[in-house]
């Protein structure tokens, strides 16, 4: 099942003749393998999403809710089958695949609400006996195309307001993770009672289906996970086509130490900020500012931990840092790493480089004038930045095109919000991890890191559309 499609409540294979190898990037065995999808089966998928959804309308709220709560037991009561399919297919080690699952069963239980949450309102009228009413409405289908580092929550983040709002939904995984970021959703809401053809998963590659996912007539949002890059063309074509794009993108988060932080907190956060899933993640501190008054010490305890963490295999509970995502992108860190030492880096901790392995490396005294400060670093690769003044850091921090997240460390709570205030973001946490996300708090960010928020109203708000009707409860007269 994990490895077909899963079109208008049918499990089946692509009709196309190519074939999509999943592979452990780990020990690069074989997880699945896919017929991959094509144009005609993205139309299938979307036409039953389309005639799913009227008949998801006619469902009682509360029988809708009853199938996000039979969701949330399914993921409870498989949560270690799900762990190893995190594991094998992600690299993903056992203290990942327990945290992804924790806020997936968190975003259920928030979606869960949603059904009876679809309030509309009455408002006033200037005519005399006219009052105007507020429907609220689901978009219709919902196109979600999913990324490969948190495949399975960031899908969810998506994929299950889509449903609750009372969308159809057809989901496009990234082709590295098709099973976490794809198949798997299937799975569970089916074996949840979702109406057949209500979600659709369709496996497949960009090269061999061009913009259809994004063109095809029937989505009105398109909700895309991703880098940059490729958001910016996602969010293109989509409006292009008339179609809202919700975007959620890249990240060069700064996370700032001042002079009175608790060092051995800042440290703990800094590092759990960066090398959480090996630094694959949009969240992750790509820059640790640090005043100059601390900068030393902070530095040495800071490279102390990095280069303590066990590296390797992501099925040993002990291993904090596995694989990356592909060989690819091991190459393109790599690469990185050295465009920085180029330009005068300082390197504390090289670490060493095997296949899909890459060891924690820290780069200090760095610039925004070198390329690494600039750039995200998909991987266990940091950047140390002195500052002097709090001015400074603030210029340091929004010397990025992203916004997407960020943290301040300091003993003054009130003086850390000012200056968190300051920065230019879409979240930013005060003596915590730039690694954050609660199901019913605002997420998103700005800059070249998206638009939209997720999450709680938010959510709701995105995958909704209000509905103007106006009853006139007299005879109005008219000037001609």
């Amino acid at each position: 099942m994990h490895s077909k499609q899963f079109i208008a409540g049918e499990w089946r294979n692509g009709s196309m003749d190519k074939v999509l190898v999943d592979q452990n990037p780990y020990d690069g065995s074989t997880v699945a393998e896919f017929n991959i999808a094509s144009v005609s089966d993205i139309d299938d998928a979307y036409r039953a999403a389309e005639r799913a959804k009227l008949e998801w309308d006619r469902v009682n709220p509360y029988a809708k809710r009853a199938v996000f709560e039979r969701a949330v037991r399914y993921v409870e009561d498989h949560m270690a089958d799900i762990a190893e399919i995190i594991i094998d297919e992600l690299g993903g080690t056992r203290l990942k695949a327990g945290f992804e699952i924790g806020l997936v069963l968190d975003m259920l239980k928030e979606a869960a609400t949603f059904p009876l949450r679809m309030e509309g309102r009455i408002l006033p009228s200037p005519i005399d006996d006219k009052e105007n009413r507020l429907y609220r409405e689901p978009v219709g289908v919902v196109g979600v195309i999913s990324p490969f580092n948190f495949p399975f929550f960031l899908g969810m983040k998506c994929v299950a307001p889509a449903i609750a709002t009372g969308n159809g939904v057809v989901l496009k995984p990234h082709e590295d993770t098709p099973i976490t970021g794809g198949t798997l959703f299937g799975e569970i809401f089916e074996a949840a009672g979702l109406p057949p053809g209500l979600l659709n998963v369709v496996v497949t590659e960009i090269s061999a289906i061009g913009d259809a996912f994004v063109e095809h007539p029937v989505p009105r949002v398109i909700a895309f996970t991703g880098s940059a890059a490729v958001g910016r063309h996602v969010a293109s074509v989509a409006a292009r086509n008339f179609k809202k794009p919700l975007l959620e993108l890249g990240g060069n988060s700064a996370l700032i130490v001042l002079e009175d932080a608790d060092l051995d907190l800042a440290v703990d956060a800094a590092v759990f900020s960066r090398f959480t899933h090996q630094g694959q993640i949009c969240m992750s501190a790509n820059r640790v500012l640090i005043h100059r008054g601390v900068y030393d010490e902070f530095a040495e305890r800071y490279v102390a931990k990095a280069a303590s963490l066990p590296v390797g295999d992501p099925r040993d509970p002990e291993t904090i840092v596995g694989p990356l995502i592909n060989q690819r992108q091991a190459d393109t860190l790599a690469a990185q790493v050295e465009e920085g030492i180029t330009e005068g880096a300082r390197v504390m901790l090289r670490g060493e480089v095997d296949g899909t392995l890459f060891h924690p490396t820290v780069l200090a005294d760095v610039t925004t004038a070198m390329s690494v400060s600039q750039q995200e670093l998909f991987g266990p690769v940091v950047c140390l930045m002195p500052f002097d003044t709090e001015d400074e850091a603030v210029e340091i921090a929004n010397d990025t095109p992203f916004g997407l997240s960020g943290a301040v460390h300091t003993r003054n709570l009130d003086h850390g919000v000012e200056l968190a205030k300051r920065i230019n973001t879409g979240m930013i946490h005060i003596n915590d991890t730039t690694i954050h996300d609660e199901p019913i708090v605002a997420f998103g960010g700005d800059k070249h890191s998206g638009f939209g928020r997720l999450n709680g109203e938010w959510s709701l708000n995105e995958f909704t559309t209000l509905k103007w009707i106006s009853v006139h409860r007299g005879r109005r007269q008219f000037p001609y």
